[in-house]
């Protein structure tokens, strides 16, 4: 039996296919949102050429926090655990019982962090949040005594007066190679 050349075969036309994917990729591209990544917002100082200025600190004013390739933390020459580390940086900042080894007032005291380039990013954010919250604590408690709000109840006025009473001064210092701080 001879094939009938004039025959169907049986294809599907594809033309268009490459029309529709292109559509739905402009449709998932124009609906579709991209979330922004979060870090840690900081104010970083103008570039300059010039070296810093030489600043004479008082060490009793400057509470050194340093986390080591291990994921260790050293606050003062002492080891501490994470969770410890926000009270204590209130007790430093504030220094209720004005001992002579806490920062002198709000004002004078500076928290320094070093970490080594081995540090895990997650442990440098959490030592982060630590110090930072509490400052947010210790404002928040200002708040409290001086106006009987919340820090975001105040006016833009008052919120400023609190932070000047109790300003935040974190001082990253350059990290060490990788596993130099044991």
């Amino acid at each position: 039996m001879a094939k009938n050349k004039h025959r169907m075969r049986n294809e599907i036309n594809a033309g268009s296919m490459a029309d529709i994917a292109f559509l739905l990729l402009i449709f998932f591209l124009v609906t579709t949102t991209i979330a922004e990544d979060k870090g840690v917002l900081v104010k970083l100082p103008q570039w300059s050429e010039e070296p810093p200025p030489e600043i004479k600190l008082n060490t009793r004013n400057v509470y050194s926090v340093l986390v080591n390739a291990q994921n260790q933390l050293l606050v003062r020459g002492e080891v501490m655990k994470i969770g410890d580390l926000k009270n204590n940086t209130k007790i430093f900042i504030v220094n209720p019982q004005k001992l002579e080894n806490m920062a002198e007032s709000p004002t004078k005291a500076l928290i320094s962090i070093k970490n080594d380039r081995g540090t895990q990013y997650h442990t440098y954010l959490e030592v982060y949040n630590e110090l930072k919250a509490a400052y947010n604590e210790l404002w928040e408690e200002s708040a409290q005594i001086k106006f009987g709000k919340n820090m975001d109840e105040l006016s833009n006025a008052q919120q400023k007066e609190i932070r000047d009473a109790i300003p935040l001064v974190i001082s990253e210092a350059e990290p060490t190679k990788f596993g130099e701080e044991k």
